[in-house]
């Protein structure tokens, strides 16, 4: 156990968020995503797994320690529903309200076509799946950088 360190972060992920750089993405999936498969076309090439919670939950553990991309580009993408792109269901609103939070301000998710999120997963740096067994639980974040302390 480590201090001020989510627990839902396990020493594989937290690796791995630490090697991304800036600009790299990273997927966060429901159970249905074909995860295993897609994670082995990234750059990490494994499946990375926060086991037995939600979406949100592992999103907030994450974003407790990634800075998202600045707001000058979209940093956080959702996979849109099948035949309605413009609906937000309840897993997308309960990660919406963690990146908001996260931000300190609202940071409106993007949303990607179901193939499409599917070929831009296969470029992220890493996949991490989750126990969410709701379906279209399924985000993309691009990595943001930290700037230096001002004195």
């Amino acid at each position: 156990m480590l201090k001020n360190i989510d627990p839902a972060l396990n020493a594989d992920v937290l690796h791995a968020l630490r090697s991304m750089g800036h600009g790299d993405t990273l997927v966060v999936s429901d159970t249905n995503f074909p995860s295993d498969a897609i994670a082995r076309q990234t750059v990490l090439g494994k499946l990375l797994r926060i086991d037995n919670v939600s979406s949100a939950r592992a999103i907030k553990a994450i974003l407790s320690v990634m800075p998202l991309d600045t707001p000058l580009q979209p940093s956080a993408g959702r996979m849109e529903i099948m035949g309605a792109p413009d609906e937000i269901p309840p897993v997308q609103q309960e990660v919406q309200a963690v990146i908001d939070g996260a931000e300190g301000k609202p940071a409106p998710m993007y949303g990607i076509e179901r193939f499409a999120f599917y070929e831009e997963a296969k470029k992220a740096y890493c996949v991490i799946t989750t126990g969410e067994n709701r379906f279209y639980g399924c985000f993309l974040f691009t990595k943001g950088v930290i700037p230096p302390e001002t004195v």
